[in-house]
């Protein structure tokens, strides 16, 4: 049977009070037992926070703040920034099959103006090329997922294997395409300005 969730359980689990208490005990190096004798709460209760499974009074919590030193604000302050954007497997996994362009699959949001633009992109076999062009200092890094990619810039030739990674600085262009006769996909981290330029 599906544990039921009550409103005050469903309004508190994006502050993660369970979570940060145990971060702070452990920060601390105190075990649930040295907790209980510094607070005057039972272990059992004590595990039960920590885990989720009961939700602290407010006394209980101002508490256990006198003990960690921290004011309630640490539990329930709003965090400034927070995104999670997960790709799943089935929509990095193409068909691979005949010359197509190369394509490009976003693996975080897209927003106005992101600080970094993580995506994994697809050359076919046959040497599709992207360019790179930088009219200021650009940094990124290259991954390469499956096949070889061919690396040309300012006279420079490198192929790089699957497994192999680039780190890049460059106010250079940097040209880029599947080498040999298979298919490439590499992962790429660069940052935002660098990755609406190419």
């Amino acid at each position: 049977m599906p544990k039921t969730v009550s409103y005050a359980q469903w309004s508190l689990e994006p502050y993660c009070i369970g979570m940060k208490l145990r971060s702070l005990r452990t920060q601390k190096r105190l075990t649930l037992a040295r907790l209980s004798a510094e607070t005057g709460l039972s272990t059992a209760l004590l595990s039960k926070l920590e885990t989720d499974r009961m939700i602290p009074t407010l006394p209980t919590l101002a508490t256990i703040c006198r003990v960690y030193g921290v004011g309630m604000d640490y539990f329930f302050a709003e965090p400034a920034r927070h995104k999670l954007s997960i790709t799943r497997k089935a929509h990095l996994q193409g068909n691979g099959r005949g010359p197509e362009a190369v394509k490009f699959t976003p693996l975080n949001a897209i927003e106005e103006r992101p600080r970094l633009v993580v995506q994994m992109i697809e050359f076919p076999s046959g040497g599709s090329t992207i360019a790179m062009d930088s009219l200021h200092e650009t940094s990124g890094m290259v991954y390469v997922l499956e096949g070889k990619l061919q690396l040309e810039a300012g006279g420079m030739h490198e192929v790089l294997d699957a497994g192999d990674c680039a780190y890049i600085e460059s106010e250079m262009t940097l040209a880029w395409s599947a080498a040999g006769r298979r298919r490439c996909r590499v992962l790429t981290v660069l940052p935002g300005t660098a990755a609406a330029e190419s």
